[in-house]
């Protein structure tokens, strides 16, 4: 399974899982006391508890490319356009705007 770090304003604000029934995104408790934190998206209010989904959120969905920015970045790092989470660990780690993913790779 795939996870990311996910950061607002380059301040670590939760983490988003790709497993075999879904997607799973929580804030961490941090960023949660932090003063001034924000959500990541009005879909997605500040809470402790987790969310899931069965497929991406359409929230981080949207950060990803579209159209003939899909197809380069498809194209130059050999990526499945089908493969959001694919594609947003690799093309979302300097996105327009204050939200940002990094890829978190764990050793088995």
């Amino acid at each position: 399974m795939r996870k990311a770090a996910v950061l607002i304003n380059d301040q670590l604000s939760g983490f988003l899982e790709e497993t075999a029934e879904g997607f799973k995104f929580m804030y961490t408790q941090e960023y949660l006391n932090s003063p001034g934190s924000t959500a990541v998206s009005l879909t997605l209010p500040l809470r402790k508890d987790q969310y899931n989904s069965p497929v991406i959120f359409p929230f981080f969905d949207g950060l990803i490319p579209e159209g003939w920015l899909l197809d380069i970045a498809s194209k130059n790092w050999k990526i499945d356009p089908r493969d959001r989470m694919g594609m947003l660990l690799t093309c979302c780690r300097d996105c327009l705007g204050n939200v940002s993913i990094h890829e978190i790779i764990e050793e088995e």
